[in-house]
């Protein structure tokens, strides 16, 4: 009766927009309202379209039954069905209100009544038979009948949200399989007995945790221990399905829980680290022991193995969220799984944390991307309804903490976590849902937290009555064990032996643990050869990052090759035809050239590249277009896709517009595939602000903390040119005041060659470090700022660029200075005829031995005074780096001065005309004496 709904709808906004039977019918309504006899008695038209079940498929009429459209038997047949359509939409709508999730009852949630008089179904009608849809079929079947399924299956211990899901085949595959006959929620024997005994083990090792380590923080578990069930029924059901492997992300709470008992390390490895036995082993270094992460085998109930990787994570939650999806593509595209089933992502989350933080929606939104699918997400909240003291009235304007996650197509499971056959019928229809649909699936399973946000903290100052219910609360191993032996499925003596056995294996890797000294360990597989640590010295890692120059000839003519029929943009084909002429060596290289054959080189050579970023595909100042379109068609073409038949895939991704999301995802993509060129590229340097989380606890701290290496480059274009506070800078200073222990490399180079030899060096070298490049602007078509292919062919990347324009007996003074603003300095020394003055690059920033400089020196006398040149406030850029590396503002025998921009709150002007004054008077400023 959608059809009746549907119109019903429509007379009430215009009478006249239905058609003339169904507008008298719905007119004699409120007349009949006040009636009961004569509401019952009246007929609505019947005619096929008119009778539609709950699902839109046309119902068979009764041939008795069509042939007098004014029979009251008929009519109250027809009005009865359109209220149980209602009832039914209601029900699918709001039914999850009505659920018991709560497991200490305290938690009301306002929803309407979903009693059968609501939709005006009186006693008399619940034994009438109805027609519904179930399993794809029409079906008679009693309204009392329909409505206990309805209740059992909306209003339970199980919540389903799926009415804001648009797209019609998924939302019609849910209702089949929630509301069908064949989905058995009871729990066999065997899933019976591994639910207990994953439920001892996170009671047993968070009890035993406790008492040996009293006043240790260890985020307990405990109030929420079916999240160990949880995870081993859904690894099981990844199992079945053929999945071989699993990267799992969560927060601090329940951590060691889950590297003991799902992961599987060994207890005695977290033993050791709550003795903390040498002081001096990690000092400045390492990391709290729930923020650490742990790889294993874990075998499944069927006995299939599937591993597992929990992923390091700082106490910024949910930031892990991305990186385990990057993490998780890389593994797929390193196996050539490009439809995505050989692997998936788990990620756990706090209830306060996935409503409040916005890297959730950021990595929702990454869900249907080409350039970031991964086979859809199995999000698991742990919904303690609490955020350390906040209660969720406090912390989100949203019914639930999972609301966000509405924006997909998918569904949200809401389930009471002290129902363990609830929690397995979740698990089950979520992971067939993500299997089949290859979608995000989201389960918010309701539990408490048993003690503080940590052992220190006392809950009870800010919630006394919700932990005066805690208190007198049993445990869910104890409830679930009352419940299987009150069904005759378990003996307690059997249970009370299950817990003896584990205690006693906690106890025995207790005693290992109080002496074990564990090794640092670094991952081997894909890392094996790779290393970190400080920058080898010269010879002990250099590749050639040189090719001989036919081959970059060749190369770059093959990018410039369009397929036949191909209708390139006008503009583009004098791009073209230029790129053609620097292949023929008829023209120097532009940067953009220069990138391109670094990309092309490195795919020919066996390296995958991935470049992602807000117009990447493009580049952000139209420079790069790495993927044209067709002008007629709009079909895409990938200038990198046909070098030759056995080389490695160059991925340009044009990103959402996210950048904490997106960096997060590509640094977790550099974990999983090391010896690829994986890069990240903000469409303006500052927008890296956006991405600090990522930058500063992952990216610049990981080998330090987690010795965990990654490759990642971050392309920040940086430059001052006008174009105010947020398109100036791509904030140097933060990067060096970070850089410590050789932990990043910060480069500015200048030319495109040492801008090609660079991406090929960090490629090819097994040295592992982040490297952060300031990219240019203006130099992307400046006509000095060009290479050749001689010095991309013999060339290395060199991170100080000498003067050789001057003769250095006769300079007074040398100027030290990055990337553009040597341009600009060359220009003045001559227009003005100062052929006294040398200009050094300095285009490795960091890190930057001290005899770098002395070697770039040593030619200049002794007394000649050396200036730093920037363009930023002197509170900005590298000079507050210099100003502590040399001591007395000195190098060797060199005094050191400075010329920059006064200090400010600000990294720019917004004035065109002030940035002009300003960088006239720098350049003076820089030469005078």
């Amino acid at each position: 009766m959608a059809y009746a709904a549907e119109l019903l709808d429509a007379y009430r906004e215009d009478p006249n927009s239905v058609p003339d039977d169904w507008r008298e019918w719905f007119g004699k309504l409120p007349q009949a309202n006040g009636d009961a006899e004569a509401f019952t008695n009246l007929a609505p038209p019947i005619t096929t379209s008119s009778m539609f079940n709950p699902t839109g498929a046309p119902v068979a009429v009764n041939g008795d039954h069509a042939a007098s459209a004014g029979d009251a038997a008929v009519g109250a047949d027809a009005l009865l069905q359109f209220c149980v359509d209602r009832m039914i939409t209601a029900f699918r709508a709001y039914g999850h209100l009505h659920s018991r999730l709560d497991p200490l009852g305290l938690t009301t949630t306002p929803a309407p009544p979903l009693s059968p008089d609501q939709f005006n179904i009186k006693e008399s009608d619940l034994d009438r038979s109805v027609y519904v849809d179930r399993d794809g079929e029409t079906i008679l079947t009693t309204v009392r009948e329909l409505f206990e399924r309805m209740q059992r299956v909306y209003c339970g211990d199980v919540g389903i949200q799926l009415q804001h899901i648009d797209d019609h085949v998924v939302r019609r595959w849910l209702i089949e399989e929630v509301e069908g006959d064949d989905r058995d929620s009871s729990l066999g024997r065997d899933t019976q007995r591994r639910i207990l005994q994953r439920l001892t083990e996170a009671m047993v090792f968070e009890e035993f945790v406790r008492k040996k380590y009293l006043g240790a923080k260890t985020f307990s578990l405990e109030g929420s221990e079916t999240l160990i069930p949880l995870l081993d029924l859904a690894i099981h059901g990844f199992a079945e399905q053929g999945i071989s492997e699993l990267v799992l992300a969560m927060p601090h709470r329940g951590r060691l829980s889950v590297l003991a008992n799902v992961i599987r390390q060994p207890p005695r490895e977290i033993f050791s680290q709550f003795e903390d036995a040498d002081p001096k082993r990690h000092i400045g270094g390492g990391d709290v022991k729930y923020h650490m992460g742990a790889s294993g085998d874990y075998v499944a109930a069927s006995g299939k193995k599937v591993h597992v990787s929990l992923c390091f994570n700082p106490s910024h939650l949910e930031y892990v969220d991305p990186v385990a999806l990057g993490r998780m593509r890389a593994k797929q595209d390193r196996r050539g799984d490009t439809e995505r089933q050989m692997g998936a992502v788990v990620l756990i989350h706090g209830d306060a944390a996935f409503a409040g933080e916005g890297v959730v929606q950021e990595t929702l939104n990454l869900s249907q991307l080409h350039g970031y699918r991964t086979g859809g997400t199995l999000h698991v909240i742990v919904n303690n309804q609490l955020g350390f003291t906040t209660q969720p009235h406090d912390s989100r304007s949203t019914i639930y903490a999972t609301d966000v996650a509405r924006m997909l197509q998918s569904p949200i499971f809401h389930v009471n976590g002290e129902n363990p056959a609830a929690v397995s019928q979740v698990v089950s229809l979520a992971l067939e849902f993500r299997r089949t649909h290859q979608r995000d699936v989201v389960i918010d399973m309701y539990c408490f937290r048993r003690f503080g946000h940590n052992e220190t903290d006392e809950p009870s100052f800010t919630q006394p009555l919700l932990y005066q219910a805690i208190e007198h609360h049993r445990s869910i191993r104890d409830r679930f064990l009352d419940n299987l032996v009150e069904l005759g499925q378990f003996e307690v003596q059997e249970a009370d032996e299950m817990l003896t056995q584990h205690h006693e294996f906690l106890q025995t890797e207790y005693e290992i643990g109080k002496e074990l000294v564990q090794d640092d360990r670094h991952p081997q597989n894909v890392w094996k050869g790779y290393f970190g640590g400080p920058q080898p010295e010269v010879g002990e890692d250099d590749p050639d990052t040189g090719m001989p120059v036919e081959k970059l000839s060749k190369m770059l003519v093959k990018l410039t090759e369009i397929p036949k029929g191909f209708h390139l943009h006008r503009k583009l084909t004098r791009q073209m035809e230029a790129r053609r002429a620097m292949g023929d060596g008829k023209r120097p290289l532009d940067w953009a050239s220069a990138e391109a054959l670094a990309f092309a080189s490195l795919s020919m050579a066996g390296r995958r590249v991935r470049l992602s970023g807000q117009d990447a595909q493009r580049g952000t100042f139209s420079q790069r277009h790495g993927v044209l379109h067709d002008v007629v068609t709009g079909k895409t073409h990938n200038i990198f896709s046909k070098l030759s038949g056995d080389q490695a895939p160059v991925e340009l991704v044009n990103s959402p517009l996210s950048e904490v999301g997106v960096l997060g995802f590509d640094y977790g993509y550099s974990l999983d595939f090391p010896e690829a060129l994986v890069a990240w590229e903000a469409q303006f340097g500052d927008f890296g602000n956006c991405a600090q989380v990522i930058i500063d606890e992952f990216i610049s701290g990981a080998e330090d903390k987690w010795n965990r290496l990654s490759g990642i480059v971050m392309l920040l274009p940086h430059g001052y040119e006008g174009q105010g506070p947020e398109h100036s800078s791509g904030r140097l200073e933060r990067f060096l005041a970070i850089g410590a222990e050789d932990n990043i490399q910060v480069a500015y180079p200048s030319t495109p060659a040492q801008y090609f030899h660079l991406l090929r060096r960090q490629t090819l070298r097994l040295w592992r470090k982040p490297l952060v490049i300031f990219t240019p602007k203006s130099l992307l078509r400046h006509p000095s700022a060009v290479s050749s292919l001689t010095e991309l062919a013999e060339g290395e990347f060199k991170p100080i660029l000498p003067d050789e324009t001057c003769d250095p007996a006769k300079v007074r003074r040398v100027l030290l200075c990055t990337g553009k603003l040597y341009y600009e300095l060359d220009s003045y020394r001559n227009e003005h005829q100062l052929d006294d003055v040398a200009i050094l690059r300095i285009e490795m920033l960091h890190p930057l031995r001290t005899g770098k400089f002395t070697d770039a020196l040593k030619d200049y006398a002794a007394d000649c005074p050396v200036t730093w040149v920037q363009e930023e406030p002197l509170n900005m850029g590298a000079w507050p780096h210099w100003a502590t590396r040399f001591t007395g503002h000195r190098i060797d025998d060199h005094e050191l001065n400075v010329v920059g921009r006064p200090r400010s709150a600000s990294p720019a002007t917004g004035s065109k005309s002030a940035h002009l004054w300003e960088q006239a008077d720098l350049l003076e400023r820089a030469f005078a004496d």
